[in-house]
């Protein structure tokens, strides 16, 4: 395989298995070809340069800084490893910031680091922008090389966290809580910053660990078992937990149940329509909740829905008038902090309305879901044969069922993959990965029953055998 093959900007970013294809010197051909662009754009401009947990993360940081100042751009590399949105709001809120680099590979295994590229208001690089910087890939090492400042970014980044919920709010309620930043970037940060607020923080998983002790860092059974354990055995009022760069968001209750990112999606907008008073439209993905609907009507928003992917609710954040935008993995973003997902701000979101309700996370849902009536939600990825989603890719366009999971089919969408709408708002969602032998297979209705019947006819529509 050619370098240029291995070198493919995804959904967001290059992400690559380390010293396999995400090696030092593909590094500096990728900072190589970013410098080329971020230069001719903006000749001396500030790109500013974060890190996350991983091995090697901060030289490989300081790597690809000195390619882009050998461009004779101007770097600041953070003093420390920081979440991804600690990167975006740095960018978003210095004047001089044409851009930023993250090293992070998300919610990706332990052995994996990426390239993110964010432009001058925090939010990803649209497809177009990345083009450019693939089509500037060259082979060889960069022959000039330059110098870069280090800077401090979470000292002003966790004061705006702080400035954004009521202090006083969290200080009175006493709130037990558990935090879970899975080894990744929201390590002592977001339990910091919620006992500076005057919460009682009990943190796992907590220590420097780039192998990240197996875990795999996406927060969502059955990666969160542990800290559900913990938050049971303890008599917690709840547990946050972030993604390796902690801007996912998922969050166990006093139960110990999983609140999954549909939910938390509503909780936030309801509370900052309702407690803060703010407004605007409901962003959603094509694979999130009919949750989020049922509750705009309630409280008399719009919702706007865009096909899978953060990059499309941010397009919607720049057009403006936004309140939320969240997606079903767990990246959820308010424009007014900045345009892309923040996992920690939602933990202090979720915090406060707890605090300034005077309710436990359980208890805010189960109110959410008696004002919206109930829904359950389940997706499961098959892993197939090259071959089998060859077959399904091409069978898709023309695939028309009649019926699933013994319901009735009274609508489809096929804007990302193809999406069949029944009575009762039950759906079912097969969407297949753009990079991977994979199929998504989602399904939302009132019962976990009826959820486990349509996965079970999405998964016979995928294979074929129920064609």
């Amino acid at each position: 395989m050619t370098h240029d093959e291995t070198i493919r900007f995804g959904t967001d970013g290059w992400r690559a298995v380390i010293a396999q294809d995400f090696t030092f010197a593909d590094l500096r051909r990728v900072a190589d070809a970013a410098g080329r662009v971020l230069a001719a754009d903006h000749p001396a401009g500030t790109v500013i340069v974060g890190y996350d947990t991983r091995f090697e993360a901060p030289a490989f940081a300081a790597a690809a800084a000195e390619v882009l100042a050998g461009h004779g751009l101007r770097v600041r590399v953070s003093d420390a490893y920081c979440p991804t949105p600690a990167l975006c709001w740095s960018v978003a809120h210095d004047e001089e910031a044409i851009g930023g680099v993250m090293l992070t590979a998300s919610h990706n295994p332990s052995n994996w680091l990426g390239f993110k590229l964010r432009m001058s208001d925090g939010g990803a690089s649209p497809v177009a922008f990345t083009d450019r910087v693939e089509a500037e890939l060259h082979d060889g090492a960069p022959s000039v090389l330059g110098d870069f400042e280090t800077t401090d970014l979470m000292g002003p980044y966790l004061a705006a966290l702080r400035s954004s919920v009521d202090a006083d709010a969290l200080r009175a309620a006493g709130l037990r809580v558990a935090v879970d930043p899975l080894y990744g970037a929201g390590r002592a940060h977001l339990a910091g910053v919620l006992r500076d607020l005057g919460v009682d923080v009990t943190e796992i998983h907590g220590d420097a660990n780039p192998g990240f002790g197996g875990l795999h860092p996406e927060p969502i059974p059955p990666h969160i078992d542990e800290v559900r354990a913990l938050v049971r055995g303890a008599g917690l009022d709840a547990a946050f937990v972030t993604d390796g760069d902690a801007d996912r968001i998922g969050a166990v209750d006093g139960r110990g149940a999983f609140v999954n990112p549909h939910r938390i999606i509503c909780l936030v907008a309801r509370h900052l329509f309702e407690d803060k008073g703010r407004t605007g439209r409901i962003v959603k993905t094509l694979s999130t909740s009919v949750l989020v609907d049922r509750l705009a009507e309630r409280l008399g928003l719009e919702v706007v829905t865009t096909p899978i992917g953060f990059k499309w609710i941010y397009e919607e954040m720049v057009a403006g008038d936004v309140l939320v935008g969240g997606e079903e993995s767990g990246g959820i973003g308010v424009p007014w902090h900045v345009r892309e997902r923040d996992g920690l701000l939602m933990s202090l979101l979720l915090a406060e309305m707890m605090a300034q309700r005077g309710k436990g996370l359980g208890e805010l849902v189960d109110d959410l879901l008696e004002l919206t009536g109930p829904m359950e939600y389940r997706r499961v990825d098959l892993h197939l044969e090259p071959e089998v989603k060859a077959s399904f890719l091409a069978r898709i366009p023309d695939l028309a069922p009649a019926s699933a999971g013994g319901l009735p089919v009274i609508g489809t969408v096929r804007s990302d993959g193809l999406k069949l709408l029944f009575p009762d708002d039950a759906w079912l969602l097969l969407r297949p990965s753009g990079t991977e032998p994979l199929v998504r297979v989602y399904a939302e209705a009132s019962t976990g029953g009826v959820v486990d019947d349509l996965l079970a006819a999405g998964k016979a529509l995928v294979t074929g055998e129920g064609a």
